[in-house]
Formats: C-alpha cells, structure tokens, sequence
C-alpha cells in the first residue's frame, strides 16, 4: 500500500470514528462550562476576560473556546455537533501528526500507518475526540510541536522553520489547558529523547533554542499576562484556588495510574505485551526507537502519578507514545506472521480472538440488554448485529490461516461499525418521562420576561447552559430585586429567609436528566424548581 492509500485510508477511518452521531449525547458537566464560556464570547463580548454564568473563568485559557465559539457561531450554538466539531477535527489532526511523525521516527510508513490507526481507535482519544473537553486540543497541539522539534533536533542544518513551529505549537498548546501537557507530554519527550538519541551538538542550538522559546513565550504566555495585568485580584484568587484543587481533589495513591494501558481501550491486550521489555527487545529490529517508545510512555505515567490529583481523563497524553510502542509488537506479528513462535501465536490468537468473541456474542448481548425492544432503531440493531457477527466470524478466520494484518484491520472496522450503527442505540436508554428542558423557561407566560435569580452556591453548569442565559446569582437578601417579581430557581423549596420577605408561586420542575431517578445516571442538581416571587406588601 502506497502513501496515498494510506492518508485515504487514515481518512476515512477519522471520519467515521469521530464525526457520525456527535451531537447525539446529553451535554456533561465540563462540556457546559466550556459552551457556556463560548456562548457567553458571542452573545457578550467576553473573548478575553473569559467568563462562565457572567462570572470570570479564567481557570483555562481560550484558545478551544474560540475555536467553539466560531464554530457555534457559523453552525448554531444550541447545535452540538457544532460545538463538538472543533475538538474531533483536533483528533483528526492528532492522528495524522502522528502518522508523519512516525513516518520520521520510524523510517517505514506501514508501521505509521499501524501506529496512527491504533490512536485513532484508542478508547480514550475517541471519547476525548467525541467530546466537548480541551485536552485533546492541548495534546494535538502539543504532539505536532514535539513533532517539529524532533525535526530541529535531528537536523544538521538550520531548520528555522521547525524551531518557529515548534514555538508557535508549543504556545497553542498552552493556551488550550496551561501547562497541562508541557508536564505530561512534552517533559516525557524531552527525557526519552535524551536517554535514547541524546541531545548531539546541542551547544550550536541554543541560539535556535531561545528563538523557539521566545515564539513560545510571544503565542502561550501573552493571554495569561493580559489577564494579570487587567485582572490581577482576580487572577490571583483563581489560580490559587486551582492549585488547592491540584493538591487536594480527587487525591489517589501514587499507584493509581498502574493499569494505564487499558485506556486503550480495544487495544489493551497488545499495549500490555508491547510493555514487556525483556520480551519485545528480541523482536524488534531497531531497538533504539522501541525503547524511546517506551520510555516516552512510561516516562509520562511516572510523572502523571507524582500529581496528587489523578482522574483517568488525565492518561489520555500517554495513548499517543503508547500507539507507537503498540505499534512494534502488531507491525512484529503482521511482518513474520509465517516464523511467529508458539507463544506468539497464542498471544496474537487470544488478543485477536477474544475480540472476534466479544463481535460473536454482541448481538445476542444486545438484544438482551433491551429486551428486543428497538422501535424505530431496529434498523441501528439489525446493522450492528450483522457487522459485529461477521467481522467476529472473519477475524476467526483470519486467524486460521495466520492473516494478522487482516484482523488487526478487523479491529479498525469493528471500531468503526460500533461508532455508526451501535451508538444511536444509546437513545434507548432514556427512560426520563419528567424530563423537561430549561430553554423553556421562555414560553412559560409567567415567567416569560422575568430575570432570572438563584441562591444556590453551586449552579449546575448543565442547567445553565440548558437555560440559553445567565442566572443572576446572589449570596445575600438584599441582593435580590424588592421593586419586581422575578424569577428564582432553586434545588428545593423556598428558603424560609425568604419566604418571609416574599410571595412565592410555583411555576414549574425542570429536569434535565435523560435518566429518571434510581436509575444510577439520574442527578439530582441537574433538577431545578421555578418560582415567581415578589416582595410581600
């Protein structure tokens, strides 16, 4: 397969595994902040002094936010498809930067080739990729950023070029989630580079080095210093409660991140036994490349694990060096598919099989789950029924006559049949008969053109971005209009504070749950009463 075929081939795979049915999910909590922070730049100006609910949210940088906001801009802000395009064509690009890269790191398109496709059906760079959240914008951008520096480094010559997109990338990155992934991407790289290549004639660099550092500092750092200088009190405040936040929410041990690679979701089995040192070092040919692999990943798992705070979305840096160290053991198998030893075949027969059984029994699985009531998404079933069986079927078959390259494609397919038939089966599990969206809180005559009020420390950013609208968030009476009726909206009933100073009609329940209660996904604070107050005579 020639270069081309390659690219078309990493196309179409993209395509069907980050864009169908993207707008089909319920909008979650970390996706609303950042498209009522979108939202909020189009409808009110805040492109710089970034806000949430009207209130400063400078905790992330914006580049991703912009990049929302034109999109919701140009295709609807209530659209979610829109607002989620921006992150799957950063996937897109992730993905073929790594391909190219690979293609430098390895010399060999084939196993490039093998690498991209690994990342681009890892299970947490799909998620991430399908979803309104920006790391997989600070990682994309910082992945082409190692890319062109790796270019600088191993260049003899001037590569000016590569050092200023470096720079340039390396900024883009910082302004997608701070320094997020100059920790636990670009920090790992910087290490398993120098163990493995070592920096030679560094010495004649360091003028190419400031100037990549001062394109950094020009593109990454000049938001973040606007801010200080405009909004230090501000600022200040946030950035040291976000520090608390790093040392003391969601703390696991040091151990935590251990079973890293099975956030590779469909490829576990093989990111595991590609791990194996003493086992992959006999098989490899160029052994300096496998080991950079290897200690870029495991380089970044360490430091990740030294971070108190630990959440599994953090892992999602260490996919893209593990595509490529996964990379070495399929691109093994499928090169020496005819010499393989016998524990090679029962490894390649029980990673590959145990997926060609999970294809096999699917349907039946399905089918189970809801007790063969599709409705109108039977069409959905009967596609992922088919697909799913027969992919099993030929993997099996594969495996027989010892065609890993076809299988591991297989795999590429399966993924991609359960992202277009499979995931509009979802819908099926909405089973919220009281679910009611706020965006009506408009065509309800009572409360048609009240402001909006609440008196809850903590609003659900789920609900307000529902809304369409800021709420008017108080913290004292006094606060609160006593010339009009209003609007307020609150978790519970009315506090007896104010039930003292006010008249209260209920109005209605907004529930914005796809889930009903005691369901195990229904959440209470995405539920809201609406009243309609005015000061008592």
């Amino acid at each position: 397969m020639n270069n081309q075929r390659y690219i078309l081939f990493l196309a179409l795979a993209c395509l069907c595994i980050f864009f169908p049915h993207l707008g089909l999910l319920e909008v979650n909590i970390m996706e609303a902040r950042n498209f009522i922070t979108a939202r909020e730049m189009l409808e009110h100006g805040n492109w710089i002094h970034t806000t949430m609910n009207l209130e400063p949210r400078y905790e992330k940088p914006p580049l991703p936010t912009w990049l929302t906001a034109l999109s919701g801009a140009a295709f609807g802000m209530t659209n979610h498809f829109a607002l989620r395009l921006p992150a799957a064509l950063a996937s897109v690009f992730l993905i073929f930067t790594l391909y190219r890269f690979a293609i430098q790191l390895f010399q060999e398109k084939k196993q490039s080739f093998i690498a991209a496709l690994i990342l681009s059906s890892s299970f947490y760079i799909v998620f991430s990729g399908r979803n309104g959240q920006w790391d997989i914008f600070t990682h994309s951008f910082m992945t082409y950023a190692i890319y062109q520096l790796y270019l600088a480094f191993q260049s003899g010559e001037k590569a000016w070029k590569n050092w200023i997109l470096a720079g340039v990338f390396l900024g883009f990155s910082f302004m997608s989630k701070g320094p997020v992934s100059l920790f636990a991407l670009f920090l790992p790289f910087l290490i398993a580079y120098g163990i493995t290549f070592k920096y030679k004639n560094f010495n004649k660099k360091i003028g190419y080095l400031l100037v990549f550092l001062a394109v950094f500092a020009l593109v990454g750092l000049s938001w973040g210093f606007y801010i200080y200088l405009t909004d230090l009190g501000t600022a200040e405040s946030i950035a040291n409660k976000e520090a608390n936040s790093w040392a003391n929410r969601s703390v696991k041990p040091f151990y935590h991140y251990w079973s890293f690679f099975v956030q590779s979701g469909i490829w576990t089995f093989f990111s595991f036994l590609a791990l194996m040192y003493p086992m992959m070092i006999k098989r490899v040919e160029n052994k300096k490349n496998y080991l950079f692999s290897l200690l870029w990943t495991l380089s970044s798992v360490i430091l990740l694990s030294m971070v108190p705070e630990k959440k599994e979305r953090y892992l999602l840096p260490v996919l893209i060096p593990m595509a490529l160290n996964t990379s070495f053991y399929l691109s093994y198998i499928i090169n020496n598919a005819k010499q393989l030893t016998k524990l090679d075949i029962y490894l390649s027969r029980f990673g590959f099989g145990l997926i060609a059984l999970i294809g096999l029994v699917a349907p039946f699985g399905i089918y189970t789950v809801f007790n063969g009531e599709f409705g109108p998404y039977f069409a959905y079933f009967a596609l992922t029924s088919v697909s799913l069986f027969t992919l099993g079927i030929l993997i099996l078959k594969w495996l027989r006559s010892a065609k890993y390259e076809y299988c591991f494609y297989g795999i590429i397919f399966f993924i991609c049949s359960i992202i277009l038939f499979a995931f509009p089966l979802v819908e099926l599990t909405y089973n919220n008969e009281e679910y009611q969206s706020a965006s009506n809180i408009r065509k309800i005559q009572e409360t048609r053109n009240l402001d909006i009020y609440s008196m809850d420390s903590i609003l659900p950013p789920e609900l307000i971005y529902d809304l369409g609208e800021p709420i008017k968030r108080v913290r004292i009476l006094k606060d609160l209009p006593e010339d009009r009726k209003f609007t307020f909206m609150t978790y519970d009933s009315i506090p007896d504070s104010l039930d003292v100073m006010f008249e209260a009609q209920f109005v209605t329940r907004f529930n914005i749950n796809n889930w009903k209660i005691g369901s195990g996904r229904h959440q209470i604070r995405n539920t809201s009463n609406v009243f309609v107050l005015e000061k008592k005579q």
